[in-house]
């Protein structure tokens, strides 16, 4: 649009053309105006700086434009108009932008179809992306577009993804099938085929995943449940949070189509109960009746998989999650037997310090519970206690369940905090407390008295809203009072105290429904009071005209019984009150008053109905029945919404009915896999040991010429080491890594400090033809077995050397422990090539020294001879469990820096066990362990006895997933329990990794932008060396140096234990400071590795 009457445009675009002014000079005067800003001008472009950003070439403005976009849409504002900009993004190289195109994706793509459909190319070309975040991401994006034309496609990439290797994808699956069952229902035949295949799936991530997919298809099927059952319930524990409530309540439907009530018996005594005892029968009919009842009973017996299902969700009663707590809940009163409900109480109170929204919806639940098994909450009475900071919908809830929960036991208790309730400041509050006391009265016949008195006195409240409260109970329990006392002949004097002291009181009481209910009170109980009943009808007769509707009906009401009762007073005043009513707005009104008329004052024609009227009007009414609001909420399922809002929800299954007979059990056997029997078992091992002795002759020609007959027995086991690796490249690998594992541990096991040096030299020549072995097979495994072997044996024989030479100087003690190592002749190596071990209690990380010649250095990665040079390194012991707290035990610990000999993704640990108490320990063991989602935890073997004063070492592996986190775990002895935790400092979570410098340069430039951490460190003056600086590095980390073409610049690399992500770490030292970078994909490690490196070169 635009307006020239002063020379002034507005565009109804976001152009960005400034506005001239009426002088001509429109910079000037944009200049000075105060709201010439962005904000409030219309030439603002919206998200413009967002597209530009987008559309760079840099991806750290796109992640910062993608990040702010994404932070929009959390916000709930409109993004929509950045798709076009967003959806060009999808095809970058950044896994970070990519991830955040996804979520962004994942959004809009159902109201920007046009658009999306033009990426599906490239969501189809990441379904083979080898990140499963990317995969994932574009199967979420590509069932979010809800076009029918890609169904076909959908259906596809859910069927490709089912056979996902990543739990993860197929979990995104698992949620993608409800998309597209809702955008195509024709394709259910198909998605029944891929459900059906996701049930089989043994995963705890894709459990819960399927289940909700099931129960939006097809639920019906519960066929596909059958066989499946036993490893849901069985999964149950270890599944997510949110599967949990999804598994429990399809399994709770399922219990009910499968098995029989548990409750059976006892609905069936109560049924069979006679109303009325029979006394014509004879003792002889009663005996035979009795014995075909018993005959016709059936003893009750729980069906395995029925106990099963509440045994496996019991623990789940202590979970942290409300809605995991409350399915549990509705599965127990559903599907338990009465005398096993009670165990989800204290859950249920312990949800009741959550939030009010929980405590909402668990306290209508338990309103819901209270009803039908009072006995279950009783004991916790006061926990339903109101206080005064809770919400009235909460009060409310709590006011509903101690009513319920009232008996002839704990009624004082009751009625004495009604009391207090009463005074509520809160209107509504107040009301609905005196409502809860009249259902008390009502329930229990011998209080009805004594709260009766009490609403009598609540009537000179100055709070009208209680006094009208009152009022009507008080009608409400007089009407209740000849229910009660039938037998007894009604006195006309009585509660006319009560009567009269309510009809003094019509004047002040202004709330509609209490003056109805005092005027329908008079007119029923007029005999009692027949000298005030009139007197307030003329009252009532003066207002009739500005009263309320309902009060008029019962002004109609009392004169038309007043005046079958005493006519002689209240004729004419009944006749004034039909003629007001008359001419009343309200035609109910006026209906009321031309049928009273004809019952009360017949005209001459008279009316047949006139002669029984005062059975009419008079007759005994039937008392109102006060029951709880919640009787009829019942009928739904606990837990579910229809049950919240006592209406049926959409989407709302019916509980099943209980079958009168149990179907088919054999329905859930699972058919066992087949297993070998013991002959092929035989037959195999007797295969082995055959190639075994084929082997045997290869391995042994370099050692027969250099051993004795007496050596004939290491041969052996030698060769059996030898055949396993070969053993390792057929069909039977998995057998024969296990036999090469017990071969070394039984090596291990064989060592002990009785070795001599004649022993020591045999023990050379051994490792010396393993070596060849090993290079022979060039198997990676075989090596690191070798090098773990050697590091064991060189172990063992230092602390025999320690021993023998404790008075010899250090030069010759270095010099001898030099002599142990491996003859590097025999290797074919170069002299200078030494093989890093660990004797003792040093390490040795290998470090590559820098060669003046770049050539060199490659030659020699190329070749694998590398000029090395051992670190010692010292190692830091740690204390696990000190003599104080383990009663005389002490344990410390050391990381070795070995290859676990229990699992390469292992931290291997040393444990040193002393006894420094005064009675022997006996079966030092592991006990439970409480560890996170990930780590593991190998044992050591159990030590059967430490005396007094003795000390020994074991090792462990804990598998700690690349995590900080610490394991805790039991330390048990016969006797006692101690608990303690090992955390691994994030260098020992590291393993050396071998990489020539043109290659660490090329992995450092792709983990660079967020996987990089850089800090300037200034060295101390102790640490300046560069041998000190490499040192320091050795000690904080377990990694291996990097040959470097540059004197001033080092480099280390490692991998992680668990995962094997590449850690690489340069040190480029200037003067008395250094730069370093640290490079890896797990950004908390590198951060962390970061820190502690710089501590201990500053330090």
């Amino acid at each position: 649009m635009s307006l020239s009457g002063n020379g002034l445009q507005l565009s109804s675009s976001y152009a960005n053309d400034k506005p001239p002014s009426s002088t001509g000079s429109g910079d000037a005067e944009l200049a000075n105006d105060p709201a010439s800003s962005g904000f409030f001008t219309t030439d603002f472009k919206r998200h413009e700086d967002l597209k530009t950003m987008l559309d760079s070439n840099k991806d750290n403005l796109k992640l910062e434009a993608m990040k702010r976009i994404v932070g929009m849409v959390a916000k709930g504002k409109d993004a929509s108009d950045l798709f076009p900009a967003v959806v060009k993004n999808v095809v970058s190289k950044n896994l970070e932008i990519k991830k955040l195109v996804y979520v962004y994706l994942t959004r809009y793509a159902e109201e920007q179809q046009d658009l999306a459909l033009l990426s599906i190319s490239t969501f189809q070309r990441a379904l083979k992306d080898p990140n499963q975040l990317i995969r994932a991401s574009a199967l979420r994006v590509l069932s979010s577009v809800r076009v029918t034309v890609i169904a076909p496609i959908m259906m596809l990439a859910i069927k490709e993804a089912v056979m996902d290797m990543s739990p993860y994808v197929r979990k995104t699956a698992a949620h993608g099938i409800p998309k597209l069952y809702s955008l195509d229902p024709e394709t259910k035949d198909q998605l029944m085929e891929v459900i059906e295949r996701l049930l089989t799936d043994k995963t705890t991530l894709v459990a819960g995943s399927a289940i909700q997919a099931f129960e939006e298809v097809c639920p019906e099927r519960i066929d596909l449940i059958h066989k499946n059952y036993r490893k849901l319930v069985n999964l149950l524990v270890d599944v997510e949070e949110w599967g949990q409530v999804v598994i429990i309540n399809m399994l709770t439907r399922y219990c009910r189509t499968q098995f029989v009530n548990p409750n059976l018996e006892e609905e069936a005594e109560e049924a069979d109960r006679p109303f009325y005892d029979d006394s014509e029968k004879s003792s002889e009919e009663e005996d035979d009746e009795k014995a075909s009842s018993k005959l016709k009973k059936k003893v009750y017996i729980m069906d395995s998989d029925h106990r099963l299902l509440l045994r496996q969700a019991k623990p789940l009663l202590n979970s942290r999650n409300a809605a995991v707590v409350m399915a549990v809940a509705q599965l127990y009163y559903h599907c338990a037997p009465k005398a096993e409900v009670g165990v989800v109480s204290k859950s249920l109170i312990r949800l009741l310090r959550n939030h009010k929204e929980i405590q909402y919806v668990v306290l209508s639940n338990i309103a819901t519970m209270t009803i039908r098994r009072k006995g279950m909450f009783e004991p916790h009475l006061k926990s339903f206690y109101v206080r005064s900071s809770d919400a009235l919908h909460i009060k409310l809830l709590k006011l509903e369940i101690l009513t319920n929960l009232a008996t002839e036991t704990n009624i004082s208790t009751v009625l004495r905090e009604l009391q207090t309730y009463v005074l509520s400041p809160d209107k509504e509050f107040a009301a609905a407390t005196i409502q809860a006391i009249g259902r008390c009265a009502s329930n229990i016949s011998e209080i009805t008295d004594a709260c009766l008195n009490g609403l009598v006195h609540l009537m000179s409240n100055r709070d009208e809203s209680v006094v009208a409260e009152s009022v009507v109970v008080i009608k409400k329990l007089l009407q209740m009072r000849p229910r009660s006392r039938v037998k007894r002949k009604k006195d006309p004097t009585e509660h006319r105290a009560i009567i009269t002291h309510m009809a003094k009181m019509v004047e002040q009481i202004t709330v509609p429904m209490a003056r109805a209910s005092i005027l329908w009170l008079i007119g029923e109980y007029s005999e009692r009071v027949p000298k005030i009943a009139p007197d307030v009808l003329r009252k009532m007769a003066k207002t009739f005209i500005t009263e309320e509707d309902i009060v008029k009906l019962q002004v109609l009401n009392l004169s038309a019984k007043l005046c079958i009762t005493n006519p002689k007073q209240t004729k004419l005043l009944c006749q004034y009150v039909l003629n007001l009513a008359k001419y009343d707005q309200n035609y109910d009104i006026r209906d009321r008053s031309r049928f009273l008329r004809q019952l009360v004052l017949p005209g001459e024609k008279g009316c047949v109905l006139a002669k029984y009227a005062k059975k009419i009007f008079l007759a005994t009414k039937p008392a109102p029945v006060l029951e709880s609001r919640f009787n009829d909420i019942d009928q739904y399922q606990l837990g579910t919404l229809s049950h919240l809002i006592n209406a049926r929800a959409h989407g709302y299954q019916e509980l099943p009915e209980w079958p009168e007979v149990a179907p088919d059990t054999t329905v859930r056997n699972v058919s066992e896999p087949v297993t070998a029997s013991v002959d092929e078992v035989r037959q195999r091992a007797g295969a082995g040991k055959k190639k075994t002795a084929d082997l045997k002759s290869f391995y042994s020609e370099d050692e027969s010429s250099e051993e004795d007959e007496s050596e004939s027995e290491d041969e052996e086991s030698s060769g059996e080491v030898d055949s396993s690796d070969e053993e390792e490249e057929s069909d039977e690998g998995s057998e024969a890594s296990g036999k090469v594992l017990k071969s070394d541990a039984t090596m291990t096991r064989s060592m002990n400090l009785t070795l001599t040096m004649t022993t020591m030299k045999r023990v050379r020549r051994r490792v010396t033809a393993a070596w060849k072995r090993c290079m022979l097979l060039k198997r990676r495994r075989n090596l690191l077995r070798f090098v773990n072997i050697v590091g064991m044996f060189i172990a063992v024989v230092q602390d025999i050397k320690e021993s023998k030479t404790s008075k010899e100087p250090k030069e010759k003690k270095a010099r001898d422990e030099a002599n142990l190592l491996l003859d590097l002749d025999d290797l074919g190596l170069s002299s200078s090539t030494s093989v890093p071990v660990t004797p003792g209690n040093m390490l040795t990380p290998t470090a590559f020294t820098s060669s003046k010649s770049d050539t060199a250095i490659s030659q020699a990665v190329a070749s694998g001879n590398l000029a090395v040079q051992p670190v010692n390194v010292k190692t830091k012991t740690y204390e696990l469990l000190s003599r104080m707290k383990g009663n005389g035990l002490n344990v410390c610990y050391k990381f070795t820096r070995t290859i676990s000999i229990f699992s390469p993704k292992m931290v291997s640990i040393e444990l040193s066990f002393t006894n420094l108490g005064e009675t022997n320990l006996q079966a030092i063991g592991i006990g439970d362990k409480k560890l996170q989602p990930g780590m593991e935890i190998q044992d050591f073997p159990e030590i059967a006895t430490l005396a007094v004063g003795a000390s020994t070492s074991v090792l462990m592996g804990i598998n700690y997933n690349d995590t900080t986190q610490p394991a805790t775990f039991e330390l048990t002895t016969k006797e006692q329990k101690f608990n303690v935790s090992i955390t691994a400092p994030v260098g020992e979570l590291l393993q050396p990794h071998t990489m020539s410098e043109m290659e660490f340069t090329s992995q450092q430039g792709k983990l660079s932008g967020m996987n990089e951490n850089v800090s300037k460190v200034n060295i101390s003056e102790s640490n300046q060396p560069m041998n000190d600086l490499c040192r320091c590095v050795h000690t904080v980390a377990n990694v291996l140096q990097i040959p470097s073409s540059d004197d001033a610049v080092l480099r280390f690399a490692a991998k992680t234990v668990a995962m094997s992500a590449l850690v690489l770490i340069t040190v480029m030292k200037n003067d008395d400071s250094a730069k370093m970078t640290v490079n890896c994909e797990k950004m908390v490690i590198a951060t962390m590795l970061l820190k502690d490196i710089k501590a201990a070169l500053e330090k």
